[in-house]
């Protein structure tokens, strides 16, 4: 499972990315029989994170030990390799993807699947950067009840505020909204947060103190401190984490997914599009989940091709 600068290999499928949706395609595919090279940079998006949940069986694993134990599986499948680079180039020439790495090794296969995910775009507030993925969180799903109960805060404005306000108040009667500006909510929608007791602060946010990762105080430009443990964030300013996409010709839709079909299938033949490139957020069980079908697809497609 080896790389060496300059190779030049021929699979039956080239999978960019190796998060959870890229690998369990990896293992489909391994287990029927098809040469499949995994091409993974290591740069997972929930790199910040110290726990993952919601994954049954793994509930509060680490998520560099998730990936771990996947590799790990994949190693008894020979026909299953994997290459830890970035993938600089894909290019379609005569129904075939050359898909080329950082080191100048060269894949040439039928299929390409893309789970190459998302990346954040956080706010460049002092202090963010030492609570992110430790006590203020992108997915209540994902550590939510980790925050049960605690005195909290949801940061955003956008237009979608309310929607994210009525979630992490399931988690909390404990609750401020820090809007970092003006927020997009209407007069009513104001009176509904007053009446539930939930503090509404459209002051610039200036700074976040914490101990140890642990969030302590929420600083604004006026001054003001407001003490809190956790918090959540209503936008982390995702964007794709790959454009190559786009460059063999996936449009993207106006949330800033590429557009697919069932399965993940493209307009490309032969081209899949799986996990949070595909919809922004899946979580752990939902990538899994469309690698394994894009995996199941991918194997039909290739059977029918070679009957």
């Amino acid at each position: 499972m080896g790389q060496n600068t300059g190779d030049q290999v021929t699979v039956d499928v080239a999978i960019i990315g190796g998060g959870p949706a890229g690998l369990s395609a990896a293992l489909v595919l391994g287990r029927a029989l098809r040469r499949v090279l995994v091409v993974d940079a290591g740069n997972p998006r929930n790199a910040a994170a110290k726990r993952s949940h919601g994954f049954l069986s793994r509930d509060g694993i680490e998520p560099e030990a998730l990936r771990s134990l996947a590799r790990e599986e994949l190693r008894r499948y020979e026909l299953v390799e994997i290459w830890h680079d970035a993938v600089e180039e894909v290019r379609l020439i005569e129904g075939r993807f050359q898909v080329r790495a950082s080191n100048g090794s060269v894949a040439n296969s039928r299929v390409a699947v893309f789970a190459t995910g998302m990346k954040e775009r956080l706010p460049e507030w002092p202090g963010l950067a030492d609570v992110y993925g430790r006590s203020v969180f992108p997915c209540p799903y994902c550590d939510g009840w980790e925050m049960r109960n605690a005195p909290l805060a949801l940061f955003g404005g956008g237009a979608s505020l309310l929607a994210h306000i009525k979630l992490i108040h399931n988690w909390t009667n404990d609750l401020i909204v820090c809007s970092d500006g003006p927020a997009e909510l209407k007069a009513e929608e104001r009176e509904q947060l007053a009446q539930r007791g939930i503090d509404l602060i459209e002051q610039p946010i200036a700074a976040l103190e914490s101990i140890e990762g642990q969030l302590a105080h929420i600083v604004f430009a006026d001054g003001k401190k407001v003490a809190r443990s956790g918090g959540f964030m209503a936008d982390t300013g995702a964007y794709q984490a790959s454009g190559i996409p786009l460059q063999l010709g996936i449009t993207m839709d106006k949330s800033g997914q590429y557009r697919t079909k069932g399965h993940g299938r493209t307009r490309i033949q032969g081209l899949y599009i799986v996990g949070d490139a595909k919809h922004g957020f899946t979580g752990i069980a939902g990538a899994v989940g469309e690698g394994y079908e894009a995996g199941v697809a991918i194997n039909r497609a290739l059977v029918d091709a070679d009957w």
